[in-house]
């Protein structure tokens, strides 16, 4: 039979006690003690910290965000991205990255309902009397009680209510393959999940409006159009904006009376 020495339980439980500090709910359901006092290895960008716990972990509280801070606020190059930006507001880290998981894991567990939630944190200023904050909180609670969202028909039915509250373009304009001509809600056809649309159908091949989601190359737009790519496509007088005259749905390379073409 195991002896448990006083000061051996308390350290146990005070880690259990701060364990959801790190781990998500499923994974403190199914975490022993053992796991708890070895936690598993760190990823391999903070494998220097091994041996260093309170690098990360403050006693009782748990981590901390401005021990995170204290090493990745010098990281300007990647902290100024457009992606990255706003962690400069968020005040836990923990919420999305999560460690522990062994070398090669990531770290990063995107969860836009958490930005939303902590977002929510952020609007209230309890010093400033009749806050704008906390009147713009108390409008977007009454929006998900209400169910007021946008119609229904033009809102990704994998996004959630919260997360339809975001605005994608603040993060992913640099993603965004439309230029701009889609607009900023990009909820209307993506989901939170993946970029990708397994359900998107093309338009008919015999469609005439490519150019409304299609900019043709700047090439098209030089002398190198006329001179070969019309040409070769049997097109001499179409204009740029004509991409149905030379190009087919399959692929930009799959030129009219061409077959697969690819020079530029």
């Amino acid at each position: 039979m195991i002896k448990w020495s006083l000061s051996a339980i308390i350290a146990v439980g005070i880690i259990f006690s701060i364990s959801h500090l790190w781990y998500s709910p499923d994974d403190i359901s199914n975490m022993n003690w053992e796991q708890a006092i070895q936690p598993g290895q760190l990823s391999k960008a903070h494998a220097f910290l091994e041996n260093d716990c309170l690098s990360c972990h403050t006693p009782v509280t748990g981590v901390e965000r401005d021990k995170c801070v204290a090493c990745h606020a010098n990281d300007t190059h990647v902290v100024a991205r457009q992606p990255t930006v706003f962690h400069a507001d968020i005040q836990e880290c923990s919420t999305c990255h999560v460690e522990h998981r062994g070398e090669n894991a990531t770290i990063s567990t995107m969860n836009h309902v958490a930005l939303v939630d902590i977002g929510f944190g952020m609007l209230p200023n309890t010093n400033v009397p009749f806050d704008e904050g906390a009147s713009t909180l108390a409008f977007l609670e009454n929006v998900l009680r209400s169910n007021q969202l946008p119609d229904p028909l033009f809102v990704h039915p994998e996004v959630e209510q919260k997360e339809a509250l975001l605005n994608c373009s603040q993060c992913h304009s640099n993603d965004d393959r439309h230029v701009g001509l889609f607009g900023n809600d990009c909820v209307q056809c993506h989901s939170t999940q993946s970029w990708s649309l397994p359900a998107f159908i093309h338009p008919s091949s015999q469609s005439r409006d490519c150019n409304q989601c299609h900019e043709a190359p700047p090439s098209h737009y030089m002398q190198h159009f006329k001179m070969i790519s019309a040409t070769v496509a049997g097109e001499p007088k179409a204009p740029v904006e004509a991409c149905y005259a030379c190009h087919q749905s399959t692929s930009w390379n799959d030129i009219k009376r061409a077959g697969w073409y690819k020079h530029h």
